[in-house]
């Protein structure tokens, strides 16, 4: 649909006229583009109501308890909105005597600090700075009377607390382009032109997605896996229809005669762990004098709908552990499990004693749960009403789409990886960053369906595994079951897995060899943090006895990375030195290179 054209104003000034004329230009296709959008959004895919947000029964029974703390209490309603009225009183009234006397910025007092609001005018401009004051008020009103609710139990209480931030945070007004200076300081400098290419980035991602928002963090033009991400040399040594068993090409002359087997999360690729040479865990492994090998996951798709946890056990674990001892030719190897690899590892351990199967020497657990009896942040994701909503989603496709794990998580930290993105891509107009991380973060897969119910009631919900046992097959195991050393790393910040259930997890284990390691940082940058760098710190404490307080409060801090001090560990029990070994033998020739072929599927057909 064409738009009018604007007369210029008699005496413009040539280049305003040039200006004015862009401005149309790109209004025109503004217009266009709207048009693409609404198609787009007219085919936009149906998601369950019990999938996009927490059940009326919780917003029901905290509004029966706020009404009736209200009711017993009037004075307590009185003082929290006779001080929200204060507040913003005194905000409107600083502005308007402001610009009634002629003086055109924002009180000498501007207000609290927030990174959101980064841009001077926040501070500066009256009309910006009232928004943000007004915007602070209103959150911090609502943060009061959420924190003052009564009559709720503490589950209750985190989820209402968790899920009335999200809707203060989605109404920032930086998420809005009329409020947003950055934004329309771009739009005014670009003519226009940055609000025709976030319309356009805006677009792509729902033509990307069946019409639902998943922004993109990174631009994926700018990484091609096995080219410039998940380069390590190695070969593809076995595979079957659960994975890829990655061998990697030694760099060091002798090895340690235990090889490693690491196990990562089926929930994203395996390449976490070897972004770039830089950071590469696999690389740094390597180097140090073991043989490694990695499992790579496929990609299920509807055809998987009646994989299970037995099945990651039976035809993904053992079997991979069962291979690598054939290749090198030992009687055990030491494995490493990642956040949910971690927590089946434990299953297997414990399904192994029970077998009297010694193939697993020790085992490495990275940022991993076993004892879900505190599930920390996402703990407000694993109540029935979604939970039902995951069943009912999983029973009729047969797979839980990678969509909902990504949201889940991105939704954790909204602020970083939905909306501060969104307003550089959509308002801003630029070109998401060529970021490995973030890359990698878009590159999730999809979960069969009996295994994502089955890890979500079994292990989440009823937390199986640490009390009365977890059912494999014709086995039940239980967490007391493992018994083999081990050793636990956990992050600080880690919003997925909290460190302090990681360690109530290892108590709970049955070893008698244990060593816990507390790593700064969250769920990834805790673990993918290689010596060089020197960030963060990390503790140890050999007195496993004390609840996660003391423990921390007593433990020795040490600057930096803690791989070498894993490492360490490691080597204690990787027995003596040996030929290095090239990958695979004559039972195992290689398939394929390093990465693999898995790790570059979208979905297994």
């Amino acid at each position: 649909m064409a738009t009018k054209e604007t007369p210029t104003p008699p005496g413009t000034p040539p280049d305003a006229a040039e200006t004015l004329a862009k401005f149309e230009e790109n209004l025109g296709r503004v217009e266009a583009l709207t048009e693409r959008l609404l198609k787009v959004m007219g085919g936009k895919r149906q998601v369950r109501p019990d999938l996009q947000a927490p059940g009326q029964d919780l917003y029901l029974r905290a509004a029966h308890a706020y009404w009736t703390d209200m009711m017993q209490n009037p004075a307590k309603l009185i003082e929290q909105q006779v001080g929200y009225w204060g507040e913003t009183l005194k905000t409107y009234a600083e502005a308007t005597q402001e610009l009634m006397h002629g003086h055109f910025h924002a009180p000498a007092d501007p207000g609290p600090s927030d990174r959101r609001f980064s841009n001077p005018l926040w501070d500066s401009h009256p009309w910006f700075n009232y928004v943000k004051q007004q915007y602070l008020a209103n959150a911090k009103a609502i943060e009061t009377a959420v924190e003052g609710v009564e009559g709720l139990d503490a589950r209750e209480k985190q989820r209402l607390t968790y899920f009335s931030k999200q809707i203060v945070d989605m109404m920032a007004p930086t998420n809005f382009l009329a409020t947003n200076p950055d934004a329309l300081e771009r739009a005014v400098e670009t003519e226009g032109q940055s609000l025709v290419d976030g319309l356009e980035n805006l677009i792509a991602d729902l033509e990307a997605n069946e019409g639902e928002l998943v922004v993109t963090l990174a631009d994926r033009k700018a990484f091609e896996i096995g080219e410039n991400i998940a380069t390590a040399p190695g070969e593809v040594v076995w595979r079957n229809h659960l994975f890829e068993l990655i061998q990697y090409s030694p760099t060091t002359e002798k090895v340690h005669q235990t090889p490693v087997v690491l196990f990562p999360p089926w929930i994203n690729k395996f390449y976490i762990l070897d972004l770039k040479p830089a950071n590469s865990l696999i690389r740094w492994i390597v180097d140090q004098g073991y043989t490694l090998f990695v499992v790579s996951w496929v990609n299920p798709d509807a055809s998987y709908r009646d994989t299970g946890m037995v099945d990651y056990v039976e035809d993904g674990f053992l079997t991979a552990i069962r291979e690598a001892k054939a290749i090198c030719g030992t009687k055990s190897v030491n494995a490493i499990g990642y956040c949910i690899a971690g927590t089946t590892l434990s299953l297997t351990l414990a399904l192994m004693k029970k077998r009297g199967d010694t193939s697993v020497k020790s085992a490495t657990f990275f940022t991993t749960l076993t004892d879900f009896s505190d599930q920390g942040e996402v703990g407000v994701f694993l109540d029935d009403d979604f939970v039902d909503g995951i069943e009912a989603e999983v029973t009729e496709k047969g797979y839980l789409d990678k969509f909902f794990m990504a949201r889940t998580f991105s939704y954790l930290r909204s602020n970083d990886l939905i909306y501060q993105p969104a307003i550089r891509s959509y308002m801003m107009g630029q070109t998401p960053p060529a970021f490995d991380l973030l890359f990698w973060n878009g590159d999730g897969t999809n979960l069969p369906a009996k295994m994502a119910v089955e890890y979500l009631r079994g292990l989440c919900q009823r937390d199986d595994f640490a009390t009365r046992g977890f059912r494999l097959g014709d086995e039940t195991v239980h967490i007391s079951d493992v018994s083999v050393p081990v050793c636990a790393i956990a992050c600080e910040t880690d919003h997925i897995a909290a460190w302090k259930s990681s360690y109530r997890g290892l108590q709970g284990m049955g070893s008698k060899d244990k060593t816990f390691l507390l790593a700064g940082s969250g769920h990834i940058a805790g673990i993918v943090n290689p010596p060089a760098k020197k960030k963060y710190a990390h503790w140890t404490n050999d007195d496993l006895s004390l609840d996660p307080e003391a423990w921390k409060a007593a433990a020795e801090r040490h600057e930096g990375s803690w791989w070498a001090k894993w490492e360490a560990w490691l080597a204690k029990r990787s027995g003596k030195m040996v030929p290095a070994r090239t990958p695979g033998d004559e039972s195992h020739p290689p398939l394929a290179p390093a990465p693999g072929t898995y790790v570059r599927s979208v979905s297994r057909a």
